[in-house]
């Protein structure tokens, strides 16, 4: 964990300008209630809205950081709403249970090994009143990537997300041989749950290599939209598949009282429930809206 020393190393004035957009009432509340979490060595240092640490008591070198980078986190703060506003639907499909904890939200970063440029993200929400006394009752919501640097993503970020989906599939693997007592009584969903994985992974490769991966809908035409719109659907047809298998796989694992291992498949079905929204509002539902506004415009 080497957030704080790469975002250290960050001036603000070098950072992009970000996209002028008008956020919700959603997206503009978790803005102005965002806790971050970065990592210095092997600590977690959690930070309130005005950047306050709250939790441990921090070091010469992270009180520095917070001192003189409140440009870059303010900066950061606005690019994760800005980015969780464009490209996800992570917090919509959450928004109940935000809305419960007063929208606070907390956003745990990990950096890609890019000298802090680019992050996965892990968002979770919590009580404001019991986020110190009680910080292990966090809920976990889902999981997003941002480029500091680089705000448009290619093809709406959806192979960021499915190579994600592979990599936690395979750690949900090998975790299992710490936390099930019996894993093999379970091999045939992991086999299931890999190879859909695989399918997944391989498939949209060759699907999102025949699309524009930065695609304007405004400049295409109808005909374009519609491919796009389809290829973009087989997609979410296989996280579709992947998360049946998987829902299935958590439903019994409940019923066998997995209590140490079955969290972490929540969470990896969150993730991909999160991803299907994506498709069907942000992808999908994009697309298909701009197709019947070309459809209405050439007849009226």
């Amino acid at each position: 964990m080497n957030e704080i020393e790469e975002l250290s190393k960050v001036e603000a004035r070098s950072l992009p300008a970000l996209p002028l957009a008008l956020l919700d009432d959603l997206h503009h509340k978790t803005l102005k209630n965002l806790h971050l979490e970065l990592g210095s060595g092997p600590v977690l240092y959690l930070l309130s809205p005005s950047y306050s640490i709250l939790n441990p008591r921090p070091n010469d070198r992270v009180n520095e950081f917070i001192t003189r980078g409140g440009g870059v986190l303010t900066y950061l703060k606005e690019c994760l709403v800005q980015n969780l506003a464009a490209y996800s639907a992570l917090l919509d499909i959450n928004s109940y249970f935000i809305e419960q904890n007063n929208f606070l939200v907390l956003a745990r970063l990990r950096d890609r090994d890019s000298a802090g440029r680019r992050f996965e993200v892990k968002y979770y929400t919590h009580s404001p009143l019991e986020i110190l006394s009680h910080y292990e009752d966090k809920i976990y919501i889902g999981r997003d990537f941002i480029d500091l640097f680089h705000f448009p993503r290619k093809y709406f970020g959806v192979e960021d997300f499915i190579i994600s989906l592979k990599e936690q599939c395979d750690a949900l693997i090998d975790r299992a041989e710490d936390k099930l007592p019996s894993p093999l009584e379970y091999k045939s969903f992991f086999q299931e749950i890999q190879e859909l994985c695989n399918e997944l992974r391989s498939e949209s490769e060759v699907m999102l290599q025949s699309l524009p991966p930065v695609l304007d809908p405004a400049k295409c035409g109808g005909k374009e939209l519609i491919e796009v719109n389809a290829q973009y659907r087989a997609i979410n047809h296989f996280l579709i598949e992947l998360h049946d298998e998987v829902e299935e796989f958590e439903t019994l694992l409940r019923f066998k009282m997995e209590k140490d291992f079955v969290r972490y498949v929540t969470k990896y079905r969150k993730d991909i429930t999160n991803l299907i929204s994506t498709f069907n509002i942000k992808i999908n539902g994009l697309l298909a809206d701009r197709i019947r506004h070309t459809r209405n415009h050439r007849h009226a």
